[in-house]
């Protein structure tokens, strides 16, 4: 194992535009090139978790030029934080991957700052993630803040998560980032081929892939693809109970409400895989902006 890197995280926070204001020079949108795309990898699961290393093979398989970049440690619901801290540890344990003692945002920012330096990946890929990132969970989900970190950065990014609705069980979730990733493959294929001259996704959206467990062992094929909106209910819904020490215990439930037409709660629960186009600057549409501005009209400092 090789030592580690510790590097200013002051310097890679310059490789976020909502800090600076513009996004580095380097992770300008691409035209995907004629050979294998150089990808950049991570999770919030930690460099050597099983959706990663499924990722890695299957996408290496396929003629990518993949390299992992991903947290040290597991960072599961960590969503887009950027740690603020002067200095960040490194790790190069092997050929292909480096581990970041951070957040997914610190492992992207590592990775288009020093690993892909001088020249952005074509793609960024996050996940795939043990569990959905469906409805509320994807606002706080380390998978999609990685990719979000990446599209803020002019990079196309997908994240990807394997799960049903109900908690994940560990054999069957495992065997289903199989599927998982054989789709993956024909969704950056797709991408390349409309591409054309232009870039695999138009700048500032990115890609929230939901993969259901289909099967009693999980390896069954999806129903189908839908290109779905992210549910608004929160799913899990949280317990407080004072212990009477200055502490609270803490339960967490699935409050699984109606789901949303058109929703990635509606499709996964349907066996089918949910695409949902996301940016990062989580601004709302015409119509919620007009509302806004009624509410506003007339108001004075």
């Amino acid at each position: 194992m090789r030592p580690q890197r510790v590097l200013p995280m002051a310097a890679l926070l310059l490789c976020a535009p909502a800090l600076t204001g513009t996004a580095p020079a380097a992770a300008a949108p691409q035209s995907p090139p004629p050979g294998p795309l150089r990808i950049l990898l991570t999770n919030d699961d930690g460099y050597d978790a099983p959706g990663i290393r499924t990722a890695f093979a299957r996408l290496t398989a396929a003629g990518h030029d993949v390299t992992i970049v991903a947290p040290l440690t597991n960072q599961s619901g960590t969503g887009t934080k950027v740690t603020s801290a002067a200095s960040v540890a490194v790790r190069h344990p092997e050929p292909k991957v480096w581990a970041v003692d951070g957040t997914p945002g610190d492992s992207v920012a590592f990775g288009l700052a020093e690993v892909f330096a001088g020249r952005a990946p074509d793609l960024v890929v996050s996940g795939t993630n043990f569990g959905p990132n469906v409805a509320g969970l994807a606002n706080h989900s380390g998978t999609v803040g990685g990719a979000i970190a990446a599209v803020e950065s002019g990079v196309p990014a997908i994240a990807l998560s394997t799960g049903g609705l109900a908690a994940p069980d560990p054999v069957t979730t495992v065997n289903a980032m199989g599927p998982t990733l054989d789709f993956a493959v024909k969704l950056i294929d797709r991408l390349r081929s409309r591409a054309r001259s232009g870039p695999l996704l138009p700048r500032g959206v990115g890609l929230n892939v939901n993969h259901p467990v289909i099967g009693a062992d999980g390896t069954g094929r999806a129903a189908g693809v839908a290109t779905t909106l992210q549910d608004p209910q929160t799913l899990l819904e949280p317990d407080f109970t004072d212990s009477g020490d200055g502490t609270w215990k803490v339960t967490v439930k699935l409050a699984l409400r109606p789901a949303v037409r058109g929703g990635d709660v509606e499709a996964v629960a349907a066996g089918r895989i949910a695409v949902s186009p996301v940016n990062a600057d989580w601004n709302p549409g015409p119509a919620d902006r007009a509302v806004a501005s009624v509410l506003l009209a007339g108001l004075r400092p």
